[in-house]
């Protein structure tokens, strides 16, 4: 166990590798109840939420979740976060452990809307997996497989809890179940393969974790924790906040560029347009074509200077070799581009690569 912006998160199970490998070929289960959630409501919600996102929520029909950024003033990035349109008028805002803080007090600072900070009453975890549809369909009535990718839906789960048996009753004014726990599934994930995140009632979360776990025990899942986590979003190359930026970055910068949309106004738009037009450094993905595991801080060189750093990097056991995230100066971030990595005083030959390293899946 490891503190993790103030909670208490288990780094592994048992052998890292073997989580991964579990969440790669079966399923694995993820407590993520240390991500933010914040409900924004009422009159003024979606223009508001618009306002501060870098992609365009205008629109989005109930149900239907993006993936986003909040900047500054100055373009830099304050979190990267989820947004789902949970029910009519009704948003749920999800940000990092770190930032909820700091983006609940923005948001409140900026928008009209409700803003309701239900962070420490939702548990939330993580299913994922190929097998990780099924899992789930053993313990709800739901059609599982209909739910769309980044779609959201309420669901009742066949699990005995009494204590937490409605979603935010009182915030969300839905009738409980007669039995069974009521959750918030939503097909999406940060490991790159397919799966769920089960938010409920935190009084609700220890008998629907082992639920889940006993669903899944005989397609072989795991309960997996962060070195798993790290490992298997790094190979998609997904951010990690406050590694992969730290609030001096933009979304020019990390990327993705999908997710950022121009057409609209919001907070930061201005800063990245002059930014846009001037050299900058950007975050890309790099492979090792040596041996080594690079690690955060690592210098990256080329032409015989230092033209970047490091700022994720491990070795990914399906690519047997490895991997990392880096910013770099302009001129040497394109595709295929030689570069070098300096590991303990020895240069390691890597070549740029547009994530995700393992392809799509």
């Amino acid at each position: 166990m490891v503190d993790f912006a103030g909670w208490e998160m288990p780094m592994q199970y048992a052998s890292i590798l073997e989580e991964h490998r579990a969440v790669r070929e079966a399923a694995g289960l993820f407590d993520v109840s240390h991500m933010g959630d914040i409900i924004v409501r009422g009159e003024g919600a979606e223009d508001g939420l618009r306002g501060l996102l870098t992609n365009d929520i205008h629109g989005l029909p109930e149900g239907k979740g993006i993936y986003g950024h909040l900047l500054d003033e100055e373009g830099r990035i304050i979190d990267d976060t989820m947004t789902f349109h949970m029910l009519p008028g009704t948003f749920l805002h999800i940000p990092n452990a770190s930032t909820t803080p700091r983006v609940s007090e923005w948001i409140r600072d900026h928008i009209t809307a409700e803003v309701i900070d239900v962070s420490e009453r939702v548990a939330a975890m993580a299913l994922q997996g190929p097998k990780a549809v099924a899992i789930l369909q053993r313990l709800t009535d739901s059609d599982v497989p209909s739910l769309r990718r980044m779609h959201g839906a309420f669901m009742v789960l066949n699990v005995d809890a009494p204590q937490g048996r409605a979603f935010l009753p009182d915030v969300l004014s839905l009738d409980g179940p007669a039995s069974g726990v009521q959750a918030y599934v939503t097909r999406s994930g940060y490991t790159g393969e397919d799966g769920f995140e089960v938010l409920v009632d935190a009084p609700a979360a220890v008998p629907v974790w082992e639920a889940i776990l006993a669903a899944g025990r005989g397609d072989g899942i795991r309960p997996c924790g962060l070195g798993a986590r790290d490992l298997l979003r790094l190979e998609m190359g997904f951010l990690l906040s406050g590694t992969d930026f730290n609030g001096e970055q933009s979304t020019l910068q990390t990327g993705p560029r999908w997710a950022l949309k121009w057409e609209h106004d919001f907070i930061g738009r201005d800063a990245m347009l002059k930014q846009r037009d001037t050299p900058y450094r950007r975050l890309v993905g790099l492979e090792l074509l040596e041996r080594g595991i690079p690690r955060h801080g690592y210098a990256v060189r080329a032409d015989g200077r230092d033209v970047g750093t490091v700022t994720s990097g491990t070795s990914s056991p399906i690519l047997g070799r490895g991997i990392a995230l880096a910013y770099v100066e302009p001129g040497y971030a394109s595709p295929g581009q030689e570069l070098e990595l300096v590991i303990r005083d020895r240069p390691v030959r890597a070549r740029a690569v547009a994530p995700p390293f393992i392809g799509k899946r």
